[in-house]
């Protein structure tokens, strides 16, 4: 990768919807070799795809909660139990297998407060291999991945 795919991966990262004859001028090429370039990117798997940015509180998940979960062993069978138990709700925004403690850590974003304590409550406490759980919540996001 050279200093142009970077350009370029930094441009898609900002606005992935900007148009290849824009993002061409942007990075300094002409815009049949910048698309060779995305496309080749693409099939290196160095973009895995685009995404549009949602506004989390028009789709009620505006409540966002960090989750910090520790199994009771960390069995293989119980690991997969518990891994594809969480993946399977749509409040598990996402979802880290850690090296130490804790176990995992989960972003989950539900519309508010009640509603997510009715998803703990609920769903996760019932996950199989839980041993342990705590919740954190954001004060303030001051970045984030998707941030431009």
């Amino acid at each position: 990768m050279d200093a142009i795919d970077s350009a370029i991966i930094d441009q898609l990262r900002r606005d992935a919807r900007v148009s290849n004859n824009e993002l061409a001028e942007r990075v300094g090429l002409t815009p049949s070799p910048c698309l060779r370039r995305v496309r080749r990117l693409e099939e290196e798997g160095v973009i895995l795809g685009y995404h549009a940015r949602i506004n989390p509180d028009a789709i009620d998940q505006g409540f966002e909660v960090w989750i910090e979960l520790e199994l009771a062993d960390m069995k293989q069978a119980t690991v997969e139990r518990f891994e594809a138990a969480l993946v399977a709700f749509d409040e598990i925004i996402e979802a880290r297998r850690m090296f130490g403690s804790p176990d995992y850590e989960a972003l989950v974003r539900v519309a508010d407060r009640t509603a997510y304590e009715a998803f703990m409550t609920q769903q996760l406490t019932a996950l199989p291999g839980l041993a342990r759980m705590q919740s954190r919540f954001p004060m303030k996001t001051i970045k984030a991945p998707h941030e431009g």
